[in-house]
């Protein structure tokens, strides 16, 4: 996906932001503000990911998201867009979309109550109760984490926090470093990364200042991989839930297998690991979903033409944002699994339009963001994708695909 680009694109000019001295001295006023933009549009909910009051960075319930806290109003969503949803996107008056509430509150509530319990205070319980009831982790993550406790527990769930707590100051010293070649592509993507949500939309704002910040200090990090254009969704989502250094290390600990597969080589020259996915999609697709695999075939549509994305940006640029925190939390937890899972309810619920559409049509389809799961509640979508037993299939599929690719390696040595 190197060169591949995502909506419109500006060039800016950014210099780093300079990031608070210790991982445990952040403050939440250091963080950028939003809330009033979302009061001048008419929307507050009290069950949002902000309704929790703001508290020190090792308490179990973290700083708000940064585009819900208290700060100057410099636009106006009203100029263009009739509302913004209880996450902090933009609504068109004309899009005819509407902000549903999948969750029952009283739900949330109790929920809330028993992660609070789980984690204990800045996460001091956390392993003790996933080593002692692993189950009742699985559960209740399934379930949803509730949204007032997610930056917490996704970072301990990547083993982010850890990595934190692990090198304090190292932050500050990425960003100070000297410049990489990768800073120009990081600023021409910023524009392109959740355009329509509030804390983006400033052009060299305080959203794209910390988007910049954490994905200039991972090409420093990390300059075998640098910086591709995927990562920025990746990035950009989490800093919708945590500070700049949080977001750095629980991407780091994703990239770099803190707890699960690494997945660095999503990002590395010839994206070894997105073609191994990409392998294995197909071969799923052809067992679980026979005739969407069987048209797509004669239609010669391959997985790279429309699921790449959806491995590269692990869906944060596809799904409707209440679908997407339900499919991370799960992701966080159980891995990668999860990708590969939803992909197929994805085709296995459109099957019946899919299978009648020709090629242009069907990969429009395929690429659009108006899927007939997206319709559907997460609940619902997550449980299709729940059925599905993909495991085994998975390693088999792997070896497979390994098998392939040194036959092919030593086909080329021997030509040369």
């Amino acid at each position: 996906m190197r060169g591949a680009h995502i909506g419109p694109s500006h060039d800016t000019q950014l210099q780093p932001q300079q990031p608070p001295s210790s991982a445990l001295q952040t403050e939440a006023s250091e963080l950028p503000a939003f809330a009033a933009l979302l009061r001048v549009a008419g929307s507050s909910n009290s069950d949002s990911a902000g309704s929790t009051p703001s508290a020190p960075r090792l308490q179990s319930e973290p700083a708000e998201p940064p585009w819900l806290e208290d700060g100057t109003d410099e636009l106006s969503p009203r100029d263009s867009f009739g509302s913004v949803d209880r996450h902090g996107f933009l609504q068109s008056r004309d899009s005819g979309l509407s902000d549903v509430a999948w969750d029952d509150a009283a739900k949330e509530r109790q929920r809330l109550k028993k992660w609070r319990a789980m984690l204990g205070a800045g996460g001091a319980e956390w392993k003790a109760f996933l080593a002692k009831h692993p189950a009742t982790v699985k559960r209740r993550v399934r379930k949803g984490i509730p949204n007032a406790l997610r930056s917490l527990a996704w970072q301990l769930l990547s083993g982010g926090r850890d990595l934190l707590l692990q090198n304090d100051g190292v932050y500050t010293s990425l960003l100070l470093a000297e410049s990489t070649e990768k800073e120009l592509e990081i600023v021409r993507d910023l524009s392109r990364t959740y355009p329509s949500h509030v804390y983006y939309q400033q052009r060299q704002g305080p959203g794209q200042r910390s988007l910049f910040n954490v994905l200039k200090a991972y090409s420093v990090y990390d300059r075998q991989v640098g910086y591709v254009q995927g990562m920025g969704f990746i990035a950009g989502l989490l800093l919708l839930y945590m500070s700049e250094e949080d977001a750095f290390w629980t991407l780091v600990a994703l990239l770099k297998g803190a707890v699960h597969m690494p997945l660095e080589g999503l990002y590395q020259a010839g994206l070894p690991l997105l073609q191994q996915f990409l392998h294995q999609f197909s071969r799923l697709v052809e067992d679980e979903v026979p005739k969407v695999g069987a048209h797509l075939s004669e239609q010669g549509v391959h997985p790279t033409m429309y699921c790449s994305h959806w491995f590269i940006t692990i869906f944060a640029y596809t799904l409707p944002f209440d679908h997407l925190l339900r499919v991370w939390d799960i992701f966080l937890l159980e891995g990668v699994k999860i990708v590969f899972r939803v992909g197929l309810a994805l085709l296995k619920i459109s099957e019946e339009q899919l299978i009648q559409l020709p090629f242009e049509q069907l990969l429009a389809a395929l690429n659009s963001k108006q899927l007939p799961a997206f319709g559907r509640s997460p609940n619902s979508l997550l449980k299709l994708a729940l059925s599905f037993h993909v495991s085994k299939r998975l390693n088999q599929s792997r070896i497979e695909h390994a098998q392939s690719a040194h036959a092919e390696d030593s086909s080329v040595k021997q030509d040369s």
